[in-house]
């Protein structure tokens, strides 16, 4: 896996979101994308998995607390294709984080109860082409 880029003090908070453009490779496994309050402390760990961990075409989601994962929530539907464009956005909510992706959406409970998620990274197999937030 390659390593991506790292933001902090991103400040986002409820009502506020965050899109994440890029591509990704033909021969992906998968790719990661963080959410926090830090890199100890996750508030979402968003896993896209062509084929990795023995799970196929599926997205597994969790949470971190130091050293700790919560339960991992595992959703079927898979828009992501190897070898194309990808966009995810993320919805910052009081209680939770609404994940957008092409045609479909879901969320994920904020069990860390982070008021501001300051902390976001990226790596795997996904090149990164744009942040932005509002």
């Amino acid at each position: 896996m390659s390593c991506g880029p790292v933001c902090t003090n991103l400040g986002l908070k409820p009502g506020q979101r965050l899109t994440v453009k890029g591509t990704i490779p033909p021969n992906a496994k998968s790719f990661v994308m963080n959410l926090g309050k830090d890199a100890t402390h996750l508030g979402l760990h968003f896993n896209p998995r062509f084929d990795a961990h023995g799970d196929v075409n599926t997205i597994v989601c969790n949470s971190k607390k130091v050293e700790e994962w919560g339960a991992e929530q595992r959703e079927t539907v898979f828009p992501f294709q190897k070898g194309a464009p990808a966009e995810v956005t993320f919805s910052i909510n009081p209680s939770d984080v609404t994940v957008h992706l092409t045609g479909h959406q879901f969320t994920f409970p904020n069990r860390l109860g982070l008021s501001v998620f300051d902390y976001f990274d990226t790596h795997g197999d996904f090149t990164l082409q744009s942040i932005s937030w509002e």
